[in-house]
């Protein structure tokens, strides 16, 4: 997959927020296009007790859910945890995985936020300006905004608001279980956003995309892990 290189990566935290701060300017949120058809998950798993990490990437065919091409890079972690600099520590090993996709996806579902962040600019988002295609986070945990509760049964959401916006919308995926949090990260909307990680649901909480990428990279760790023992 071909796409050209945004900036550099900054090595330190007031330079990551000021460069958040000037891309998300150019972050456009709008429909999805029709005949969406091929969607990639990307996800990260970390070695505990090390300073690697694995990024993976799965595209999978809609509506049969077929794995397409699965793809994963293993890097060390190039960037410290905090708060609402996610992609300054995942986004260099996803984008490695993502260049090695010969097929490139119509869509791209991150485990991660969309513009629900605080600076307007959380993974999907900042990956999504990246590969110039349509993205959207779809989160485990609530990273910013307050919500109502939401319905038991699948199909059922709410918006997600901060600071008087709607920045995304919780979903319930599953009966019964725990809702995840969607937002569009870049050329989506949040209408769209929570059609598509509907569409790719396939009886799990997350949608199948993700939830491919997440086994992918455990299975990756799991091996290194081995490999090394």
């Amino acid at each position: 997959m071909n796409f050209r290189a945004l900036h550099p990566w900054p090595a330190d935290h007031a330079t990551a927020v000021a460069l958040q701060t000037r891309l998300r300017r150019s972050i456009l949120l709008e429909p999805l296009p029709r005949g969406i058809r091929l969607v990639a998950g990307a996800d990260v798993s970390y070695d505990k007790g090390t300073d690697l990490m694995h990024a993976g990437v799965v595209l999978i065919h809609l509506p049969g859910f077929g794995v397409v091409e699965t793809q994963t890079a293993s890097v060390r972690v190039p960037f410290p945890y905090i708060p609402g600099l996610l992609s300054f520590r995942e986004a260099p090993a996803l984008l490695r995985a993502f260049r090695l996709l010969e097929c490139p996806p119509d869509a791209v579902i991150f485990d991660g936020q969309g513009i629900a962040h605080m600076r307007g600019i959380g993974l999907a988002s900042h990956v999504g300006l990246w590969l110039g295609v349509p993205s959207i986070g779809c989160a485990k945990s609530r990273l910013v905004g307050e919500h109502d509760e939401v319905a038991p049964l699948r199909g059922r959401h709410v918006p997600l608001r901060y600071e008087g916006n709607v920045v995304g919308s919780v979903v319930r995926t599953r009966d019964r279980v725990k809702p995840v949090y969607v937002s569009p990260g870049h050329l989506t909307d949040v209408p769209s956003a929570v059609r598509l990680v509907l569409r790719c649901c396939a009886g799990f909480r997350l949608p199948e995309p993700v939830r491919a990428a997440h086994l992918l990279v455990n299975r990756v760790r799991m091996k290194a892990r081995t490999s090394k023992g």
